[in-house]
C-alpha cells in the first residue's frame, strides 16, 4: 500500500504494553475497569477518550463504540506492543438460535462499515484461528455455551431496517455489531492476532425489537464475563505464544 502521512506510534513517555490483552468496546463494561485494575494491579495509561490499564501480564482497554474510534484505539494498542487481542463486546441477534444473554463467537464477517475499506482486503474477516480456538476452549471449560457464525458489522445503529436484517439473514449472518469487521481487518494488516466473544444484548428477529441492555441482570452477567477474561489472561494460559 501507499505510505501514509500519519502512522500510529509509541509516543514520548508512553509505556509499552504486554502482548496480550482485552479490548472491551462497551461503555457499560468500562465501569468495571477500576475494580479490575485494582484486583490485578494494572496501572492506568492514556488512550484517547478511552481507558487503558496494564500490568506485565495483560492490558485492559476500552470503551470504543463504532468502527472508526475502535480502529483508532486498536492501532494505538498495536503500536504500543499489543499482539494478541481479545475483543469483548455486545451484539444483536439475527437468528432465533441466539438468545439474549447468550455468547456469540464470530468466525467471519460482512462489512457495512466505512473503515475497513481503507485497509488491504481481508476476505471474509476471519479471526486468528489459533487464538480463537484457545478462547473458545477456555470459555467452554468454564461452562459457557458458544454460538459461532457470521456477523454483520454496520455503522448505522439506527438504520438496521427490517429489509437489511432480512437480507443479512439470507446471507447467513447470525449477529450484528458495530466494530468487528473493521478490527479484524486492522489486526490482519498489522500482523496482530484478534479473537472475539460477544454477549447478545438484543434480539432483532422478532416483530418488535427486544433489548436486555437496561436490565441489571444482563449488565451484571457482562461484567462477570469481562472478569472471567481477565482471570484467564492473568493465569497466563489463554494468550501465551
Amino acid at each position: 500500500m501507499e505510505s501514509c502521512l500519519i502512522e500510529p506510534s509509541q509516543g514520548k513517555g508512553e509505556s509499552p504494553l504486554p502482548p496480550a490483552g482485552i479490548f472491551a468496546v462497551s461503555p457499560s463494561d468500562s465501569l468495571a475497569f477500576p475494580g479490575l485494575a485494582k484486583r490485578y494491579h494494572l496501572n492506568q495509561q492514556f488512550l484517547f477518550h478511552s481507558k487503558l490499564f496494564a500490568s506485565p501480564s495483560f492490558f485492559l482497554a476500552g470503551p470504543a463504540v463504532g468502527a472508526p474510534m475502535a480502529v483508532i484505539c486498536l492501532e494505538k494498542l498495536i503500536a504500543l506492543g499489543a499482539r494478541r487481542i481479545i475483543l469483548y463486546g455486545w451484539c444483536g441477534a439475527l437468528a432465533p438460535s441466539l438468545k439474549g444473554g447468550g455468547l456469540f463467537v464470530a468466525d467471519s464477517g460482512i462489512s457495512e462499515e466505512g473503515t475497513s475499506p481503507h485497509y488491504p482486503p481481508h476476505p471474509g474477516f476471519p479471526p486468528d484461528q489459533q487464538l480463537q480456538n484457545r478462547l473458545n476452549t477456555a470459555l467452554e471449560r468454564s461452562g459457557h455455551l458458544l454460538h459461532q457464525g457470521i456477523i454483520w458489522t454496520t455503522d448505522g445503529l439506527y438504520r438496521e431496517t427490517r429489509s437489511k436484517v432480512a437480507h443479512h439473514q439470507e446471507q447467513g449472518a447470525l449477529a450484528v455489531d458495530m466494530e468487528y469487521t473493521a478490527l479484524s481487518g486492522v489486526a490482519a494488516f498489522r500482523g496482530a492476532a484478534l479473537a472475539t466473544v460477544m454477549m447478545v444484548s438484543d434480539e432483532l428477529y422478532h416483530q418488535q425489537w427486544r433489548s436486555l441492555v437496561g436490565r441489571k441482570s444482563f449488565r451484571s452477567a457482562s461484567k462477570k464475563m469481562l472478569s472471567l477474561l481477565c482471570e484467564e489472561l492473568d493465569s497466563g494460559g489463554l494468550c501465551n505464544p
